[in-house]
């Protein structure tokens, strides 16, 4: 095993209040906004940047309006205006949204939330603010250079906060302290009541909070569909203190490791081994109590034309036990594959390791993906069906199976305690692929929707809750999840991601947006 090593330098309306319980007021209702909202519109210079912010290049925004708004009273406006000229409107946090759910030309009102992005700590909610225009890696620079805390939030620093939390969103420190979503305080949402006006709601996790079910349908009920979220306040459950008390604290230094193996010298017996053995130590190694609940690994199949397979490990660089651990379990992964993989270690603050750049996929900027749980590892039969399409010598797109450690104490949780219900599963699963040429769309998802098909064909082609899957994700969304012709499962698409706690969001919806003025392909409708 070759090993490398190198080191890294050193808002407006109250919620409703009942008795015991003091309704709370946004920081915005009781000050002016410091900046009017900025309206631009198709022929402005500023247009076609603003427009083209997301993610997917297969979707581009085409919106009569685009505002780019200060805090909750500006988009209350955008609301209030939408509904006067009956113009669908949507949200953009980050822009990291792989379905066109944001870039979807029904949608003529834009409200753009990048300006906001402030993170604060307010005493009067003991919890720290984060606007939802911030994106992760200004969140944690923030709150770890201010207070020494952090949340435990996703590998790209790049992504959104909004769709990010709103989704449940998972990552490297999730193993040790659960999804983000787990330290969710409260939320300040700008929603339309039935009298088709907007307020600004601020909804949290306090069990006398009458609008506390808003809070939970936000964590993990997805974002866009019940309101538009403008500011978050952030709290671990039970913790007390001075500021830097009340949010989990990162280690002090981080081990990032590439563990490789290249396409050219990999049988297909030897890729075999080395997805089942993945799998299987997984599921031996996912308990809250494990040694290895400090770490996050991802198995990264790339595509043959790729050239690799990649195992990202990352670890707490200061216990004892990290060396030891870390070469077991590149040892047990291994374990005859019949090729002894490159290992790159580096080794930096916690801080450099989480702000590192996500690597970018270039001129191949359009994409198709899907993702979900799993409660069990893929069996021979599915590792097979990736080997198939991975090594598709017609194919010439980015393809990527992505297996990301879950479990630990994320599963300490109850499945109905928050809105995403996956509470025992070992394993996040996502497939991707991304391509340059538009004439290749049908292709090209098609090799993605052959891909899932065969892999979940005893499930209707996608991952439906049972003994081994448990459901897919909000925030890696398929739309195809709603079409019959794909989706011949027979199972609702919003149960295979929601499960048993679909009919708490559903009268979330029927709530809070009774008119349907915030919608997108995989929301609820009201009924």
């Amino acid at each position: 095993m070759v090993s490398r090593r190198r080191f890294l330098g050193s808002s407006i309306a109250v919620a409703g209040a009942t008795a015991g319980f003091t309704a709370l007021t946004s920081p915005t209702a009781r000050a002016a906004q410091a900046a009017p909202e900025v309206i631009v519109r198709p022929g402005d210079a500023r247009y076609a940047e603003l427009a083209e912010r997301g993610y997917n290049n297969r979707f581009v925004a085409t919106p009569d309006e685009i505002w780019l708004v200060h805090g909750a009273s500006q988009v209350e406006k955008a609301v209030n205006q939408a509904i006067a000229n009956n113009q669908r409107i949507t949200v953009r946090g980050g822009g990291h949204c792989f379905e066109g759910l944001v870039d979807d030309p029904q949608f003529r009102i834009l409200v753009d939330l990048s300006e906001m992005k402030d993170v604060t700590f307010v005493p009067t909610m003991n919890a720290f603010a984060v606007q939802a225009g911030a994106r992760l890696g200004e969140v944690y620079e923030a709150l770890y250079q201010g207070w020494g805390v952090t949340v435990p939030g996703g590998v790209c620093p790049e992504v959104g906060v909004g769709g990010h939390v709103t989704g449940g969103g998972y990552g490297p420190l999730s193993r040790r302290y659960g999804l983000i979503v787990d330290h969710l305080y409260a939320v300040e949402v700008v929603v339309a009541d039935r009298g088709r006006q907007a307020r600004t709601v601020i909804a949290t996790r306090d069990a006398r909070d009458p609008n506390r079910d808003l809070w939970w349908a936000h964590t993990g009920g997805g974002g866009g569909g019940f309101g538009i979220v403008t500011r978050f306040w952030f709290r671990s459950p039970g913790a007390h203190g001075s500021p830097s008390a009340l949010l989990p604290k990162p280690p002090a230094r981080m081990r990032k490791t590439i563990v490789t193996w290249p396409w050219a010298k990999l049988t297909e017996a030897g890729f075999t081994r080395l997805v089942l053995n993945h799998g299987a130590w997984h599921a031996a190694n996912s308990d809250p109590c494990s040694p290895y609940n400090s770490m996050h690994s991802s198995l990264q199949l790339h595509s043959s034309l790729a050239g690799t397979v990649e195992l990202e490990i990352r670890m707490d660089a200061t216990l004892a036990d990290t060396p030891k651990l870390h070469d077991d379990y590149i040892r047990a992964v291994n374990s005859g594959v019949g090729l002894e993989p490159t290992v790159d270690v580096t080794e930096g603050t916690w801080l450099e390791i989480a702000l590192e750049p996500t690597p970018s996929y270039g001129a191949y900027s359009r994409q198709k993906s899907m993702g979900g749980h799993l409660r069990k590892p893929l069996n021979r039969t599915q590792v097979g069906a990736l080997y198939r399409s991975l090594t598709d010598p017609n194919h010439y797109g980015a393809g990527l199976v992505y297996l990301a450690a879950y479990g630990c104490e994320i599963n300490t949780v109850s499945s109905s305690a928050r809105a995403i219900p996956q509470r025992d599963s070992i394993l996040k699963l996502w497939y991707s692929n991304n391509w340059a040429d538009p004439a290749q769309d049908d292709i090209e998802v098609n090799w993605l929707r052959t891909l899932r098909k065969n892999v979940h064909g005893e499930t209707g082609g996608f991952p439906v809750p049972n003994r081994q899957q448990d459901g897919g994700y909000i925030n890696y969304p398929d739309v195809d999840m709603r079409d019959p012709e794909q989706n011949t499962s027979g199972v609702p698409w919003y149960s295979i991601i929601w499960k048993d706690n679909y009919p708490r969001l559903q009268r979330v919806k029927n709530t809070y947006d009774p008119n349907n003025v915030f919608r997108h392909a995989l929301s609820l409708n009201p009924t």
